[in-house]
């Protein structure tokens, strides 16, 4: 049962990780240079970015029991147990806390698209917000993922 658990530890690292930078930073960028429709490439994007923030709280559930399992007595001092709460922190402030506002803003801006609306401003900075973000959590991930490749 260990080694699959540590099997599983591996996978939930890399489906995770591996989710964020596709996302990120190969799909989403494609999605806005392939397609004409500017607005319809950013729906996709957003549906895509919160299928992985779902996968990646998943994931964060796997890891920190895990973590919690073997690491007992000092898992608070654990580098990949404080990598794996950080990475979950950003994941939960950006689907829960500004996905909304960025949802209420396009909401706001009907009939016109965002980009067009007297909104642009505020969409435009929770935007750079969100990306920050994200961002800060995918060079968490891959810490954890060098991490992990050092045996945790």
């Amino acid at each position: 049962m260990q080694r699959l658990a540590d099997s599983l530890y591996s996978l939930a690292i890399t489906l995770w990780v591996g989710g964020l930078w596709a996302v990120g930073f190969i799909v989403a960028p494609s999605l806005f240079a392939s397609l004409k429709d500017r607005v319809l490439a950013g729906e996709l994007a957003g549906n895509l970015f919160g299928l992985i923030a779902w996968v990646g709280m998943a994931c964060a559930a796997y890891l920190l029991g895990y973590l919690a399992v073997r690491r007992p007595g000092d898992l608070f001092k654990s580098w990949a147990f404080r990598l794996v709460v950080g990475m979950l922190v950003l994941t939960l402030a950006v689907h829960f806390g500004i996905q909304p506002i960025l949802a209420q803003l396009k909401a706001d801006a009907l009939p016109l698209s965002v980009m067009e609306s007297a909104v642009k401003s505020r969409f435009v900075a929770w935007h750079g917000a969100a990306t920050g973000l994200y961002v800060l959590q995918s060079l968490l991930g891959a810490a954890l993922v060098l991490l992990q490749g050092r045996g945790r």
